[in-house]
Order: structure tokens, then sequence, then C-alpha cells
């Protein structure tokens, strides 16, 4: 997986912030997944930007965290996602 990944959110997934924080329901496993403030932040970007790239450059702004650091938990936070059907991915086309 590389940054030029378009995401895209499972239809059977519901999000709901509570307390600054993503509280998440997969309606198919009925499993809950609680994303701290680093992963709400992620989820939100995820939300409004297309590619994963253009996620990377929002939070890279947002937060004091070297690019290579930033780059290695992002990814590594969308495999995560990606493994439970949370979301997918594809390569952009852009």
């Amino acid at each position: 997986m590389d940054l030029n990944q378009e995401i895209t959110f499972a239809d059977t997934v519901f999000a709901q912030e509570v307390d600054g924080e993503m509280v998440l329901l997969d309606m198919n496993s009925e499993s809950y997944f609680g994303l701290d403030e680093i992963g709400t932040a992620i989820w939100r970007g995820m939300q409004e930007k297309k590619t994963l790239q253009e996620v990377f450059e929002l939070l890279l702004n947002q937060y004091d965290v070297g690019a290579d650091l930033l780059k290695q938990d992002l990814l590594a936070f969308v495999d995560k996602l990606v493994k439970h059907g949370i979301v997918s991915t594809k390569k952009s086309e852009i």
C-alpha cells in the first residue's frame, strides 16, 4: 500500500463521534472499534480528502510529526481498517 490510494468506506460501518473520539460499528461483524484522537483525525481526513496523499498532507500540517513516521503510522492504520473490512482501497487514477 502507498499514499496513492483512494479510500472507500464500507456501507455496513457506522461512525459516531463521542467526546472527541470516533466509535465505529461494523454491522456485519457486530464489532465496535474505538479511535483515539489521532485515529479520529485520520478518519475525518479520509472523509474529507480523496487520496491518502491528501490525508497525509493534511495531517502533516496539523501535527508536529516527522513525515516518515506519519506515513508509516497512516499506512499501518489504514491497513488495519482494510483487514477489518471497514474500508477498502484502490489505486488513485489522479
